[in-house]
């Protein structure tokens, strides 16, 4: 495979090596089946260990997909509405209404959805060793969880805000409602049946996972410590896998949406959960990203040390899953948009051109400092070339196309400096498929 830009050809490898990326794996969907899948690269550098197909990655977000089959599965299976009140499902823990909700409740739908306007957008795991907290300890934000309490910060419906801590809410309902640890109830309703035989929820990993596992790495190379976080918010971000097995499930989902599988899911069920709700991209567990007008499901994912995406096309059966054990995720995107021009996939990647302008000295200067962004700080600097440098290790040249608008090559996103009325700069703006975020200036 070949990575393409407008001005040159690259090979994987060389790529890999130019952004200090120790190992990748990819698997390709067409005609509704898996077409390929290989492994480049090292999933362990110190021991010299090559990855392979078998492989397992840290999917991060994209556990956010798979458990929201399982949640479906409760509702398919008349154990949940959807839309009913979270607190009926809830026995161990209830969520803390206060008056931010404005009288409304939140439904199992909002959670998926992201609609459920609470706190939390991502967490950072635990390193080896460290005590690990309950889920309920977790929700609560009290020791030894390491993040804050899940909480209303707007009223339930509005629009979805994107939060890790409502899907931990849904690992909760799942444990009361089956009486059964959320990794179990997964491998047996959900990954087992899919084919993902490979894959487990489990955490920290079961010790027959272990020679499977990659390590995973900073954006400077550096090992992450102890090889990878622990992560027990196991709904949101705990998901150990690699793209076959992903593979399984984005066909699975293609196949029963045409009525001609139901493996978990019927083909009703699948359609209302690839159906977005409340917005016009965020559905039950995945995102609905329209490209060259046609639709594909998708979900991407960042953990320590692990990056992940894929597409799963609506009609059609085509797809890509791309995993990476490093911070620096950059090359996902070209993959996925060499993977498209290769198999045709109509408008999926379109090449623009954009003319850089160049700003004085002082503008650069008003923009140049830290950002937050969720968990990560943003770093914009000017040293003879503009730079935006991640917390985590990710770092990319940007250049202006206007005074406050700029983008860099390497990102998929539209990115501008925001002011306030007396000229301050205090976000950058980031805008990807509709879906929008802010980091706030420091």
């Amino acid at each position: 495979m070949h990575i393409q830009d407008s001005i040159n050809t690259w090979s994987l490898q060389q790529r890999m090596k130019e952004k200090n990326i120790p190992g990748v794996s990819i698997a390709v969907i067409h005609d509704y089946k898996l077409e390929w899948a290989r492994g480049y690269g090292m999933a362990d550098i110190s021991s010299q260990t090559p990855v392979s197909t078998q492989t397992l990655f840290q999917a991060a977000s994209i556990s956010k997909s798979l458990n929201g089959v399982g949640v479906l599965k409760l509702a398919q299976d008349k154990k949940i509405d959807l839309y009913a009140d979270i607190n009926n499902y809830l026995s161990s823990w209830k969520f803390p209404y206060d008056t931010v909700s404005h009288g409304k409740k939140i439904s199992v739908a909002n959670l998926l959805s992201h609609t459920a306007g609470l706190t939390v957008h991502g967490f950072g795991g635990y390193a080896k060793g460290e005590k690990l907290p309950t889920v309920i300890q977790i929700l609560n934000g009290e020791k030894p969880a390491n993040s804050a309490a899940v909480r209303s910060q707007e009223e339930p419906g509005k629009r979805s805000e994107y939060s890790g801590g409502g899907t931990t809410i849904s690992q909760q309902i799942i444990m009361d409602v089956t009486h059964q640890p959320y990794d179990q109830y997964m491998w047996q309703q959900v990954l087992k049946p899919l084919g993902m035989n490979s894959s487990s929820y489990t955490q920290p990993p079961a010790k027959d996972k272990e020679k499977f596992l990659s390590t995973g790495y900073h954006g400077n190379g550096k090992e992450v410590e102890g090889k990878y976080h622990i992560y027990p918010e196991e709904a949101p971000a705990g998901l150990w896998t690699n793209p076959t097995d992903l593979s399984a499930y984005i066909t699975e989902t293609q196949l029963s949406l045409q009525g001609k599988s139901n493996k978990v899911l019927s083909p009703e069920m699948t359609k209302l959960r690839l159906t977005p709700y409340i917005d016009s991209n965020a559905a039950l567990g995945v995102f609905i990203i329209e490209r060259g007008g046609e639709k594909y499901f998708s979900h991407g994912g960042a953990n320590e040390g692990f990056r992940s995406q894929y597409y799963g096309s609506i009609d059609g059966g085509n797809g890509v899953v791309v995993m990476v054990n490093s911070d620096d995720g950059s090359i996902m995107d070209e993959i996925i948009n060499s993977v498209a021009a290769v198999y045709g996939w109509q408008d999926f990647y379109k090449p623009s051109e954009r003319k850089a302008v160049a700003i004085t000295a002082e503008m650069m200067k008003a923009y140049a400092g830290n950002y937050v962004l969720f968990n990560d700080t943003v770093n914009i600097s000017f040293n003879g070339k503009a730079m935006l440098a991640v917390s985590n290790g990710e770092h990319y040249h940007i250049y202006f196309s206007s005074e406050q608008d700029f983008f860099s090559p390497e990102l998929p996103f539209d990115l501008k400096f925001e002011k306030d009325a007396d000229g301050k700069v205090t976000d950058i703006y980031f805008k990807n498929n509709g879906r929008e975020m802010r980091a706030k200036r420091l």
